[in-house]
């Protein structure tokens, strides 16, 4: 929670690519700021600096903490000013106590200021980011976008394969993250391109990048080709898309790996780093994604507050004698939540994680219930780790159950 009870003004931004709407009532609620604001320092600083002379300690609130919102709170900070951040959903919900369905800049800077004035427990505090978080901010950023246009080639690639070779997606779609086989569809994207190559020398051609797998790969990619003997109408056109969608995804997958190097050297440089690693089933994106979010776990009173803010706080949908069992609720931090959730998966080969899960699933849960419990379970964990600074320690499944 952020703290008022010395705030002069409440001053909204509801911010913009060239120009920002601010709205800023007195602690008393009467209006003494409501215009348009230039994205520009001295304009900003102008305006911080006016109100604080003013009126004291001057309140700066935002919608959105990055990209557009980056110079004023930064500006804000250097004037002297507090800053806080009103979360988009509260922010849509006060909306809706506001008369009227106009949806004005103005409106918005309104209602940013008044929530902040009125309800200071919806605002999240926004703690002065060090070099190497604002550093890793962009490049996981860049690295999510990477990954989504991984998956969108990705699927684009099998789904020509399926309309016209099921059989041969079926061996080379689920392994196409493998540097060998983007290799294989960028010079052979056809059936018969790589019926005409022949075994032998695909298997020479791929071995350098999979020595392990290459010649059962070839002897699959022929068992596929073989099943299917009729050629579906337009097969031909995939000697043109298939190479140019391979080429494009080993490009993303080359720049993914050169991104998790330089992020990885980042995370090294925190101090922060081997605390969170240590945890089973936090790689280095993982890490990265943590230290984003959640920073050093102090804006959270208690492990409860940041599984709320984390999404992971199971709810339960009931009405009479209708009850909707335990799901994941709509709040919270995407990014924080798809973060815990996948190393909540890759944390079962940990012996306490597994027999949790496992307790989970005897009680009746799901698969997804039990991860979901997992992830929460963890959650508390690491924000005991990040209090204290200490590492995880490895318990005995027979102490977990304990």
């Amino acid at each position: 929670m952020v703290g008022t009870g010395d705030v002069g003004v409440f001053l909204g931004l509801d911010v913009g690519k060239s120009a920002h709407h601010g709205h800023g009532p007195t602690s008393a609620g009467k209006k003494v700021f409501d215009k348009q604001l230039p994205n520009s320092e001295p304009k900003l600083r102008a305006v911080f600096d006016k109100l604080t002379t003013k009126f004291g300690t001057v309140l700066v609130v935002v919608d959105q903490p990055a990209s557009i919102g980056a110079l004023p709170l930064t500006v804000a900070r250097d004037a002297g000013c507090k800053v806080a951040y009103l979360p988009g959903l509260a922010m849509r919900r006060i909306a809706d106590l506001y008369p009227g369905e106009a949806k004005t800049d103005a409106k918005d800077a309104a209602v940013i200021a008044g929530a902040a004035r009125t309800m200071p427990h919806t605002l999240r505090s926004l703690e002065l980011t060090d070099e190497i978080t604002a550093e890793l901010t962009v490049l996981v950023g860049f690295d999510q976008d990477l990954a989504a246009e991984a998956n969108r080639t990705s699927n684009r690639i099998r789904g020509l394969l399926t309309q016209f070779h099921p059989s041969l997606e079926r061996v080379l779609g689920p392994r196409l993250d493998h540097q060998a086989v983007t290799w294989l569809l960028e010079r052979y994207g056809s059936p018969a391109a790589l019926r005409k190559a022949g075994r032998r020398r695909l298997v020479e051609a791929i071995r350098p990048k999979a020595p392990r797998m290459a010649a059962r790969l070839v002897d699959e990619v022929f068992g596929a080709l073989d099943e299917q003997t009729v050629i579906v109408p337009g097969t031909g056109t995939l000697d043109i898309v298939i190479p140019s969608l391979a080429r494009s995804l080993a490009a993303v997958h080359e720049q993914r790996r050169a991104l998790e190097t330089q992020i990885n050297q980042l995370l090294e440089a925190h101090p922060l780093s081997q605390v969170l690693t240590s945890l089973p089933g936090v790689g280095v994106r993982t890490a990265a994604v943590l230290l984003v979010t959640v920073g050093d776990g102090t804006s959270f009173p208690t492990a409860a507050h940041l599984a709320s803010y984390a999404g992971l706080v199971p709810t339960t949908k009931s009405s009479g004698t209708s009850i909707h069992g335990e799901h994941a609720p709509r709040g919270g931090n995407r990014q924080l939540t798809r973060a815990m959730f996948l190393s909540a998966f890759a944390a079962l080969h940990d012996p306490s994680s597994r027999t949790y899960y496992n307790r989970c699933r005897a009680r009746g849960k799901t698969h997804t219930q039990a991860l979901l419990r997992l992830a929460r379970q963890r959650i508390s964990v690491l924000f005991a780790m990040l209090r204290d600074g200490t590492f995880y320690e490895t318990r005995t499944p027979e102490v977990a159950a304990a």
